[in-house]
């Protein structure tokens, strides 16, 4: 599957300035969530993330923002603390809400990583991945 995102690789290093895999892992995170929950981009939507307080995990949140739209400066993105990374979406207008982790062999990979080469390697590869593959969902409420 060719990954669809209005967000290139390119957009993504010059916003962020290096491409990595917790980039990548944001974007497809936040593209998926605004998807399933139909929020609009920019003002649709409020989340908190968890676990992603140190780099290279904190990358993941990047990608959030160029994916969804959400910024700290608007007060629509939130970093909390935790073990695992994981997000809470919410969708302003309808309530609806949908909570998103990752496959533990997923992020064992990504953890595994060394070397600038292998995670950009990796990074690419990942844009092109099928997002259901590495998230663990709850049921849209």
């Amino acid at each position: 599957m060719v990954h669809s995102s209005k967000i290139t690789l390119k957009e993504a290093v010059k916003f962020h300035g290096h491409l990595g895999p917790w980039l990548v892992l944001g974007l497809l995170t936040g593209e998926y969530a605004l998807k399933k929950l139909k929020a609009k981009k920019y003002f649709g939507l409020r989340m908190k993330v968890s676990g992603a307080n140190e780099k290279p995990k904190s990358c993941f949140i990047d990608g959030l923002q160029l994916s969804t739209g959400a910024t700290y400066g608007k007060g629509n993105i939130q970093k909390i603390e935790g073990g695992r990374i994981k997000v809470y979406f919410y969708n302003l207008e309808n309530n609806k809400k949908i909570n998103i982790r990752f496959k533990e062999g997923f992020i064992k990979k990504l953890e595994s990583l060394r070397g600038h080469k292998d995670s950009q390697d990796f990074a690419k590869e990942l844009y092109k991945t099928e997002p259901l593959s590495i998230f663990n969902l709850s049921p849209i409420t």
